[in-house]
This record gives structure tokens, C-alpha cells and sequence, in this order.
């Protein structure tokens, strides 16, 4: 009896042999891709903003840029959870902003600020981009002073309102003393095949709550990208 006991001893593997080694193995594996999951939480959203600054950074000057996504892996294949941008100016052609957003599909939530934009001949103020999916809503102010010195002299725009996503106008003004006064019923605020315009509105703004504290105009665009 004491023989085959000590012959079934003799048959078991040392402890820390072969046996365990697929074991440490697989707990070394598992070690390993914590801390790189860890680090890649840590590093990749402060690469991604600052990517996503200097890409901004052609086109003014970008305050701040703060990234969030869980796993952060996801940035590897352009999405994220939320993505704020705060910019005191931007200078971008409708072109240009067409091709950012479209950029910008992968981001699930998306706010942007700046004090100024400028998007053709009218600098805006007070500007506010929000996406939700692929929803888009942006709203500016616009001054009256800006919107005179647009326009050829001796020529002057009236907004008459805006109703089911149009922005009707009043252009008036006329060469060698003859006058002339035109209602506009569609203003084109913004046209891009990759942005479908959903609806566009505009308001009057009062002295402090215009454009630099100005009297002037409000307006609004609901999107979607496609």
C-alpha cells in the first residue's frame, strides 16, 4: 500500500512546472492588455484633441478641444462619445464647413462655440454648432452694421420673418437715383450636397442681444448629415 501511494505521488507534476506555464502565460496576456487598455484611455483622447485642434488651427484660433470616449480604442476608427470645441474666431468657406462636418460623422455628440466665424463676405458672432447623431442645429448673430457693409452702397436688406424653414427678405436700393424695392422669399443661408438643410429661421435682435451687443439679426439652421 505505501508503494502505490508513493507511486501515485511520484506520477503528479511539480508545482511551477510545465503545467503552469500555459497558466502565468495567459495571466501575463491578460496583464498586459489591462495596462494597454489603461494607458490607451489615458492617451489616446489627448491625441485625438489635439489632432482635432491642429486640424481647427488652419482655420483660426481654437481655445480649447476636450475629447471622450469609452473605450477609447474607438478613436482608432474615427468615432467618439462627445467631442467640445471653444474657439474665439473661425474663417472657413461653405465648402470648407461641408467638409468638416462631413468629417465629423463618426462623433456622436459634438458642441462648438466661437465669438466670430467668418463664412463668405459676413462675420458672424456668438456661434453655436451642436450635434447630436446626425442632427445638426447652429445659430449666429448677425449685425446690422455688418450686413450694411456687405452691400454696395446705397442698397439696404429688411427681414420680413421666416416661416416653414425660408427667411423671407426686403432688398431695396437703386444706381443713378432710380430706386427699386424686391421681397425675396428664399434666402440661401447655407448649401452643401453632404448637408441636408432641414429648416432655417431669422429674428431681429435688440440692442444687447445682437451681434456685439448691437442691434441686428439671430439666425438658426436644422440639419442632418447624410
Amino acid at each position: 500500500m505505501r508503494r502505490g501511494d508513493g507511486g501515485k505521488q511520484g506520477g503528479r507534476s511539480p508545482r511551477g512546472g510545465a503545467g503552469g506555464r500555459p497558466l502565468r502565460l495567459a495571466l501575463w496576456l491578460a496583464g498586459a492588455l489591462v495596462v494597454a487598455l489603461g494607458l490607451a484611455q489615458i492617451f489616446l483622447p489627448r491625441i485625438a484633441a489635439s489632432r482635432i485642434s491642429s486640424r481647427l488651427g488652419k482655420y483660426g484660433d481654437v481655445r480649447s478641444v476636450h475629447v471622450s470616449a469609452w473605450p477609447a480604442v474607438e478613436l482608432l476608427w474615427g468615432e467618439a462619445d462627445a467631442v467640445t470645441v471653444r474657439a474665439r474666431s473661425i474663417s472657413v468657406s461653405p465648402a470648407q464647413t461641408g467638409k468638416l462636418l462631413h468629417e465629423a460623422r463618426g462623433l456622436h455628440e459634438l458642441d462648438l462655440t466661437a465669438e466670430t466665424t467668418r463664412e463668405g463676405p459676413l462675420p458672424l458672432h456668438d456661434v453655436s454648432l451642436r450635434k447630436r447623431a446626425a442632427k445638426l442645429h447652429a445659430q449666429a448673430s448677425l449685425s446690422e452694421a455688418d450686413v450694411k457693409a456687405a452691400l454696395p452702397p446705397g442698397y439696404d436688406v429688411q427681414l420680413l420673418g421666416s416661416s416653414r424653414g425660408q427667411v423671407q427678405v426686403r432688398a431695396s436700393g437703386g444706381l443713378f437715383g432710380v430706386g427699386a424695392s424686391v421681397d425675396a422669399v428664399k434666402l440661401t443661408l447655407f448649401s452643401d450636397p453632404r448637408v441636408y438643410i432641414q429648416g432655417i429661421g431669422a429674428r431681429r435682435s435688440d440692442a444687447g442681444d445682437g451681434a456685439a451687443g448691437g442691434a441686428g439679426y439671430v439666425l438658426s439652421i436644422d440639419a442632418s448629415l447624410r
